[in-house]
């Protein structure tokens, strides 16, 4: 009886932690839809005004990017900004045949009259942040704006962005993610089905009610003045964005989010890619809330409610740790429950779980109709997205619960880039890039594994009890099957 109360108290406090996010998302629901009837009253740089024009540089933070390095070069050059006012560093720190091709290109940009400068490093130190501080120490810009290699931003940019910083409060203006390859495949889908509700939901719910948000690593701009106020770029996470935001909102700067302000670039396209980008993000995440949860508690300067949004914001990828200790003990449970007619009152804490998705259905609902539209025939599909999106998030749980577990034990590793494909046709093909992971993670082999054992769990909907079984979680394991089904399965054709 020991195990089974054990068992009990560990699944009972990760549905309680996942209400408690699910809750959390309610209110930046509520907060999402009271900002849409606020006016932007927020004082701005006339850009007509040549007095008004700030120098901006544009720090282009680059690593073996063979396939995206042309398209990226020739797309910042055609942005609309007075070029007196503008530079363009190139921090380049690859380690392939791309730094001469990069140098070629940048050379005949040069000769157009462009200020765009091939800045090389010898050690990676810090690795992206550390490329980032080097450039920002020889930067022209008051205000420094920040692409990462597969991201395409429209000409009028900087014309939309940089008038906000008129308010000498803001330190840093964040645009939101659009994807070129959305509907590459099931895989690019789910993974922009995520970020859409991060970039309206999540990052305009707590910058409308003045809560800690957080810069994307891309597609925004930063005060030169915030950067060092705030301490500059550090190097000790793997997500460096977030690291600086925190500190810079500690220190008082205000973030303005500019929902829409679209900013194209590429989702990956193959599942090793996506999986190297989720394991640096949710381990990135882990760290941060070691790293800032003291400060972020002792801070005297920010109400206790955005306390709470910060501590959450930093915990969001432990959610996947707790995702996959309910999908695990889930099993054990239905088991209990049918074996201990006397703790029948106690298993009522599995309506939480029902709670909480239905609470993100509600959510997600309104971020996917702001893009796709209302309507019954909008609502049916997204019913099949939702269905879509959470099996495949559950059966990434194994592998970003991994990641966190690193992040708060303190186990250091390498920054490892994203693999970029300049695809847009599920024709064209991925199995060619140079940069792909060949070898195969013992991590699928778990997946496997697991999926087996969601698929026993669904068997055992059918032969538990004495009264024909009991089948209140069979959906909860059908969406598990199918997602360590497609994460498994998926990871090996990626290898074949």
């Amino acid at each position: 009886m020991i195990l089974e109360s054990v068992i009990i108290l560990i699944y009972s406090i990760s549905l309680l932690l996942i209400f408690m996010y699910a809750l959390a998302q309610l209110n930046l629901l509520f907060n999402y839809l009271t900002s849409k009837k606020a006016e932007d009253n927020c004082e701005k740089f006339n850009l007509s005004n040549p007095n008004e024009v700030p120098v901006i540089t544009i720090q282009l933070p680059v690593f073996n990017e063979m396939y995206v390095m042309e398209r990226l070069l020739d797309n910042i050059a055609e942005i609309d900004y007075p070029k007196d006012k503008l530079e363009i560093q190139v921090l380049d720190d690859s380690t392939d045949e791309t730094v001469e091709t990069t140098k070629a290109h940048i050379e005949q940009l040069q000769a157009t009259g462009l200020d765009i400068k091939h800045i090389t490093r010898t050690d990676r130190k810090g690795f992206k942040a550390g490329a980032l501080k080097e450039g920002l120490a020889i930067a022209k810009g008051e205000f420094i704006a920040i692409f990462d290699s597969d991201f395409l931003p429209n000409k009028d940019w900087l014309l939309r962005t940089v008038p906000y910083f008129k308010n000498e409060n803001i330190g840093v203006v964040q645009t939101r993610w659009g994807h070129i390859n959305r509907d590459y495949s099931i895989l690019t889908k789910i993974q922009a089905f995520a970020l859409d509700a991060h970039f309206t939901l999540e990052q305009v719910g707590r910058n409308s009610k003045g809560h800690f948000i957080n810069f994307n690593g891309t597609a925004g701009v930063w005060r030169k003045q915030c950067i060092i106020d705030a301490g500059n770029w550090e190097g000790d996470t793997l997500t460096e964005d977030l690291d600086l935001s925190y500190r810079a909102q500690l220190k008082n700067w205000k973030f303005k989010y500019l929902e829409d302000v679209e900013t194209p670039a590429e989702l990956p396209v193959v599942i090793s890619a996506a999986r190297s980008q989720q394991f640096r993000w949710n381990k990135g995440g882990a760290e941060n809330f070691r790293k800032m949860l003291g400060r972020v508690l002792k801070s005297p300067n920010i109400s206790a409610k955005t306390k709470i949004h910060g501590l959450l914001h930093l915990l969001n990828s432990t959610m996947f740790l707790n995702v996959l200790i309910v999908g695990v003990l889930s099993i054990p449970m239905l088991y209990i429950k049918n074996e201990y007619a006397h703790l029948k009152p106690y298993f009522y804490i599995m309506s939480f779980f029902v709670l909480s998705t239905i609470i993100f259905f509600i959510c997600y609902w309104h971020m996917y109709k702001n893009i796709y539209g209302s309507g019954f025939k909008n609502f049916f599909k997204y019913i099949g997205m939702f269905f879509v999106f959470f099996s495949i998030a559950m059966g990434f749980s194994l592998h970003n619960s991994i990641a966190v577990l690193e992040g708060h034990f303190g186990k250091k590793s390498e920054f490892v880039r994203t693999p970029k494909f300049n695809l847009s046709k599920f024709k064209d093909n991925w199995k060619t890039n140079k940069y792909m992971k060949k070898n195969l993670s013992v991590n699928v082999v778990f997946e496997g594994l697991l999926m087996l054992y969601f698929g026993f769990g669904m068997y055992s909907a059918f032969i538990v009890g004495n009264q024909g079984g009991d089948f209140g979680l069979f959906p909860f394991h059908l969406m598990l099957f199918v997602g360590f089904g497609y994460v498994f399965f998926k990871s090996l054709a990626s290898k074949v």
